[in-house]
């Protein structure tokens, strides 16, 4: 969304930082939840119940329809809705094998590279590297501490995460409220459709497992997406990108109030460079753009 000349640039940069703020920490714990089903359901089960319900929730407050569009406005929702898909079934694939902490901050490569490349300071540079120093502490390349297919579906999730803050962007400039996300969500849902019904079958259908897909839905889906959606339009995309910086951090905590996982003094050393990196990007950073 412009800015209007009369709107001060401040004001409306502030005004999507709490709407973010709320979106991390709902989608967090409702990942830590989500993963305590994963013995039950395997995370291509839980990543399709979270998708089929929260496009049944949104489809359900929007009302969105498809009528009046223009084919390629039709195509950019439907890309958002394969990288909606694509990116929770990689991230909840990987944190299966790795610790929820240490999955989002690798994943967390893909926003933050995003913001530097938009960017292009020195300073933004530097911030990159002091990041990929922590990303290869996690990776722990050769050590053999962390899952190797995890840390790669990590970053395939954080190219997707990259390629959702440019696609939403577009999207919301394209559909009013949360139109644009209920129709991405649906196309969402087919994504892990196939792993998912192939991985749990009928377990799918038991009510415990129903009622816990529906509570990842609301808390990972449908409040953070809609929150980021409007702060899209408020906050520039190198912006929106980098406030994620408490990502790692609650991801973290989230991880270890609800699954139990510690982590090695070396993780949390590279979780805080990823954090330090992402603050002082978002330091640098211009407050908004016209």
């Amino acid at each position: 969304m412009a800015v209007s000349d009369r709107t001060p640039a401040k004001a409306v940069a502030a005004g999507g930082v709490p709407l973010v703020l709320v979106a991390i920490t709902s989608l967090q714990f409702g990942a830590a939840l989500a993963g305590t089903i994963f013995d039950d359901v395997g995370p291509a089960g839980t990543a399709l119940l979270r998708a089929l319900f929260a496009a049944v929730i949104l489809q359900a407050a929007w009302r969105p329809g498809v009528r009046g569009h223009a084919p390629r406005d039709l195509r950019l929702v439907a890309a958002f809705g394969l990288v909606l898909g694509g990116m929770n079934l990689c991230i909840y694939e990987s944190f299966a094998r790795i610790p929820l902490g240490i999955a989002v901050t690798i994943e967390f490569a893909g926003p933050l590279g995003l913001a530097v490349v938009l960017s292009r300071r020195r300073l933004d540079l530097a911030c990159a590297a002091l990041a990929a120093i922590g990303i290869v502490l996690l990776a722990d390349p050769g050590g053999g501490a962390v899952d190797a297919v995890g840390v790669v579906l990590a970053l395939v999730a954080g190219a997707c995460w990259a390629a959702y803050i440019l696609i939403a962007q577009a999207a919301g400039r394209v559909f009013t409220g949360g139109h644009g996300v209920a129709l991405a969500m649906t196309v969402a849902v087919l994504v892990p459709l196939g792993p998912g019904i192939a991985g749990a079958g009928s377990d799918l259908l038991k009510p415990e497992w129903l009622a816990i897909g529906c509570a990842v839905a609301l808390m990972s889906s449908v409040l953070p997406y809609s929150l980021e959606t409007e702060a899209l339009r408020r906050l520039p995309a190198n912006v929106f990108g980098v406030l994620m910086s408490l990502e790692p951090a609650v991801a973290a905590i989230a991880g270890l109030v609800v699954l139990g996982q510690d982590l090695r003094a070396r993780d949390v050393v590279a979780i805080v460079l990823v954090i330090a990196a992402s603050i002082g990007v978002t330091r640098a950073a211009p407050v908004a753009e016209a």
